[in-house]
C-alpha cells in the first residue's frame, strides 16, 4: 500500500535521516546541479549559484496564484528559496535569485515554517526553486514529519537537474514541477548561460516521471501526486515550445504541461533585442496547439 505523503514512509525506520545525512556530505564537494562547481560549502566556499551551508529562504506563505490544482482553496504553500544554479536573462524574481534577498535559516527553523504553513491551511509545501538546497530541505522535512507534516511535497525547480540529486528525492517528493525551459543548446546559452540545459533537463524529466507517474488530482480538484511541467513561451520561441511538448510526449502523452504565455521582459532581457518584449497570444496559441496536437493536457493558459 502506497503511503500518502510520500516521505511519511521513510520516517519511522530512520531511512529519511540517514538520507539526509547522505545528501549533507554532497555539499562538501557540491555537485547538486549540473553546473558541478564542486566547492566546500559547509567550509564556507561558494560556487555559481552562491548559496551556502544553510538554505536561504525569500518568503513563505500560501500563495493563490498557482495552478488550481495546487492552490485549490487554502493556497500552495510556497517556500521561496534563495539564489538559483540557473542565470537567466529574463528572471521575474532577479533579487531572490540572483541577488540573494532572503534570510539564512537553521533545519529547525525551515521545518517550523513547514509545519506553520500547514496550520495555516494550506495544501501542500511547495519547494520553490530548490535544487541547491536538497540537503537542508531533507533535513527539515525530517525534523518536522516527526513533528506531524503531513503535506504533499511540491519540487517546483527550473529543470536544470543533475540525477543524483533526484535520486535522493526518490520516495519524498510528491509531486514534481519543473520548468521545461529551452529545447535547443544555443537559446540556454544565450539566455540562461546554460548550454547543457536541454541534455539535462530531458533525463531530468524522465526520472521525475519514473518516481511519481503521471499527475493524479483527486476528486477535490487537488493534485495528489505525479508530474507536472511548465513551459514559458518566449517571444518568437514557438518553434522550440513545439521541441519542448515533443520532448513531453515522449515521456509519457499523459503529461499535464501549463502552457505560460506571462513572458515579460525582466531583469537583463533588454540585452537582447529579441527577447525585450511581451510574448503575444498568438505565440501562445501556437504552443498551446502544438502541446494539444500531441496529445498533452493543457492547463488554462495565464496571460497576465
Amino acid at each position: 500500500m502506497n503511503v500518502w505523503p510520500a516521505y511519511l514512509g521513510l520516517v519511522a525506520d530512520g531511512r529519511l535521516s540517514r538520507r539526509s545525512e547522505q545528501a549533507k556530505e554532497m555539499l562538501r564537494a557540491c555537485r547538486l546541479c549540473p553546473r558541478e562547481c564542486g566547492v566546500d560549502r559547509l567550509g564556507g566556499e561558494r560556487g555559481y549559484c552562491e548559496a551556502g551551508a544553510l538554505a536561504r529562504v525569500a518568503t513563505a506563505g500560501p500563495h493563490f496564484g498557482e495552478e488550481s490544482v495546487l492552490a485549490g482553496t487554502g493556497g500552495s504553500g510556497t517556500v521561496f528559496f534563495s539564489h538559483c544554479s540557473l542565470g537567466c536573462l529574463f528572471c521575474q524574481n532577479y533579487d531572490i535569485s540572483r541577488e540573494g534577498h532572503g534570510q539564512d535559516v537553521t533545519a529547525d527553523e525551515l521545518a517550523a515554517s513547514m509545519l506553520r504553513l500547514q496550520r495555516m491551511g494550506c495544501h501542500n509545501v511547495n519547494l520553490v526553486t530548490p535544487t541547491h538546497f536538497v540537503p537542508q530541505i531533507l533535513e527539515a522535512v525530517a525534523i518536522a514529519a516527526q513533528q506531524g507534516l503531513a503535506l504533499p511535497l511540491v519540487y517546483n525547480c527550473g529543470g536544470y537537474e543533475a540525477l543524483a540529486t533526484l535520486t535522493l528525492l526518490d520516495g519524498v517528493i510528491d509531486i514534481y514541477m519543473p520548468d521545461a525551459k529551452f529545447a535547443r543548446r544555443a537559446t540556454a546559452q544565450r539566455y540562461a548561460n546554460a548550454p547543457d540545459y536541454p541534455e539535462r533537463c530531458a533525463p531530468a524529466l524522465r526520472e521525475m516521471h519514473r518516481q511519481v507517474g503521471d499527475l493524479v488530482v483527486g476528486s477535490d480538484g487537488l493534485a495528489r501526486r505525479g508530474l507536472l511541467v511548465r513551459h514559458l513561451v518566449m517571444p518568437g520561441g514557438v518553434e522550440e515550445a513545439a521541441e519542448v511538448m515533443q520532448l513531453l510526449a515522449s515521456i509519457s502523452p499523459a503529461t499535464r504541461v501549463n502552457v505560460m504565455g506571462q513572458y515579460r521582459p525582466c531583469y537583463r532581457a533588454g540585452e537582447q533585442p529579441e527577447i525585450a518584449r511581451r510574448t503575444n497570444p498568438g505565440e501562445c496559441a501556437a504552443a498551446i496547439r502544438a502541446a494539444r496536437a500531441l496529445g498533452l493536457v493543457c492547463l488554462s493558459p495565464n496571460y497576465n
